[in-house]
């Protein structure tokens, strides 16, 4: 399979730059796979498609501001940090900018309003040209990075991030530190369409995967088949599992909110022998699960999600879910009516 079999043409003008006025007037793309038919909703008439004894699984990972930008220590020159995940303590993988000025042993600055110390030490070298840093500090790190930090917005996004965005790049639920990436498919969703769902009989459970930076980065293979996926962790409590173990077994449909919450279910899937069923295991894990037409889903059943990048992995796990050629298609049509592309923009529902 050819990384170029997932290409379409999308105009620039349809990249997203802002979100929507309102969460849930974004426009809603319904596909019904069954019937091949395409409707064209807003996000609002979501829960319209959900039944009693669904259940809605989104991912409640929180986003962090992790671009920073600080100067060189020695020099004084400026320099341009994105965190990409932490290893171990205060050390952290991180994108530096420009890289070729930050090696081992430099320091770089990042002055706050109350001249609190926050600094980071280069301590080595990480994969495509990373680097990995040890941050100094007073007190409480996540406190000095909310002070600091900006919202990583994705770099199709052609604009430094603003006040707006510590909300809107980020969920209503958001809960658990550790995204560099949004859920975006989640962005869509007030609480009011939960309460909603929730009165419908819908069930609704939250699974943890923490977003890393490798959800941007290009498949740089020709063969599908080829290209390895970054590890991203995850968690999944008892109490959820049991709600998503307890729709399936009662012949509920299993929505995913995202492409990060399907990657989760699907990489803690075991078949139960006695019910026939896969279930999902609660626990702690890493995962490089990469989907693509062929795979056969364990657990989910429909997907919300936003419109992808050509040629991205993304792109190609929904082509899985559905048919790459009508998927495709349902993509030239979005360009044809003009939705809004990518993390700021419109959604989609594959049922």
């Amino acid at each position: 399979m050819n990384v170029n079999d997932f290409d379409y043409y999308l105009p620039e003008e349809l990249i997203a730059q802002k979100p929507a006025e309102k969460r849930d007037m974004s426009r809603l793309m319904v596909i019904h796979r069954d019937s091949g038919e395409i409707e064209h909703k807003h996000f609002f008439d979501v829960v319209d498609y959900l039944n009693p004894g669904d259940c809605l699984v989104m991912n409640n990972s929180k986003v962090i501001p992790a671009r920073l930008y600080g100067t060189k220590a020695e020099t004084g020159a400026k320099i341009e940090f994105l965190l990409i995940k932490r290893l171990e303590g205060d050390v952290w993988e991180t994108m530096v900018r420009p890289g070729r000025k930050m090696k081992e042993g430099d320091r770089v600055v990042f002055n706050a309003e109350n001249m609190q110390r926050f600094e980071a030490v280069v301590t080595g070298y990480g994969e495509d040209g990373t680097r990995h840093v040890r941050f100094e500090y007073d007190g409480v790190f996540i406190e000095r990075l909310e002070e600091i930090g900006s919202m990583p917005l994705p770099p199709y996004i052609e604009r430094a991030a603003e006040k707006e965005d510590r909300e809107r790049y980020q969920t209503v639920y958001a809960k658990y530190e550790g995204s560099v990436a949004a859920p975006t498919a989640g962005l869509h969703f007030t609480n009011e369409i939960l309460e909603k769902a929730r009165a419908k009989g819908v069930n609704l459970a939250f699974v943890t995967l923490h977003v890393g930076i490798g959800t941007f980065r290009p498949v740089k293979v020709d063969k599908v088949e080829e290209h390895h996926m970054h590890f991203e962790e995850y968690e999944i409590d008892e109490e959820n599992a049991r709600i998503i173990n307890d729709a399936k077994r009662g012949g509920g449909r299993i929505v995913s909110v995202g492409t990060t919450s399907t990657r989760t279910m699907e990489s803690a899937a075991s078949f139960n022998s006695e019910t026939g069923l896969y279930e999902l295991c609660a626990g702690s894990d890493s995962t490089d699960i990469f989907i693509y037409p062929g795979y056969k889903f364990k657990m989910v059943d429909s997907l919300i999600t936003n419109f992808h990048l050509p040629k991205s992995t993304l792109l190609m796990l929904v082509s899985a879910l559905y048919d790459r050629e009508k998927m495709i298609e349902a993509y030239n049509t979005a360009v044809a009516e003009k939705y809004r592309f990518f993390s700021y923009g419109d959604a989609c529902l594959i049922l």
